[in-house]
């Protein structure tokens, strides 16, 4: 499914779509502050997996990130975040900055590489802003990129045409996309 959503006010109705394919185990691709994203539910781990198939990853050794709302969200999955790491994530965030830090034990365990930490992200991107929001958790998140080429956020319909089997829905400034998991 291919919605298309309005950048600086994300309509509830697409969002909610698109969130409840979050919820069912789908994975999404979505407009970030720089490039497209996949995403997925951060707990989830079939979802995960598929994230980690079309990128071509292997689930245990990637390092894959959280789009979080703000970095009060940020804190529930890190260790205490230190006084400079902080003011500079208030000086950059939201921005299109990836703060590698220190994970917890909130982090599902399948992200816990051999050096426990996560990337988190916290875009200035009203249609993130707003699908974290939805779920009431961080999303994972994964540059789209084929062929080693990153995507950016005008060839959406292409993409999604070429791998739409992998995914159940697809979100775009203009649109949306959103796959629902296999059977």
């Amino acid at each position: 499914m291919l919605l298309k959503i309005h950048p600086e006010h994300p309509e509830g109705r697409k969002i909610k779509q698109a969130v409840e394919t979050l919820e069912k185990g789908g994975v999404i691709i979505y407009p970030t502050d720089t490039v497209y994203g996949l995403g997925c539910d951060i707990y989830n781990h079939k979802a995960v997996d598929r994230i980690c198939k079309l990128r071509g990853l292997d689930p245990v050794k990637a390092r894959l990130s959280f789009i979080c709302k703000d970095i009060s969200q940020v804190a529930e999955f890190s260790k205490q975040i230190d006084n400079t790491t902080f003011r500079l994530m208030k000086k950059h965030l939201p921005g299109p900055f990836t703060f590698v830090l220190n994970s917890n034990n909130s982090v599902p365990k399948l992200f816990k590489n051999r050096k426990r930490t996560i990337g988190v992200r916290v875009p200035d991107n009203n249609i993130c802003h707003a699908l974290v929001e939805g779920l009431d958790r961080p999303i994972l998140t994964a540059s789209l990129r084929t062929t080693m080429r990153f995507w950016s956020t005008s060839p959406i319909r292409r993409t999604f045409t070429r791998i739409s089997k992998s995914w159940s829905t697809s979100l775009s400034m203009g649109a949306l996309a959103a796959t629902t998991p296999p059977p």
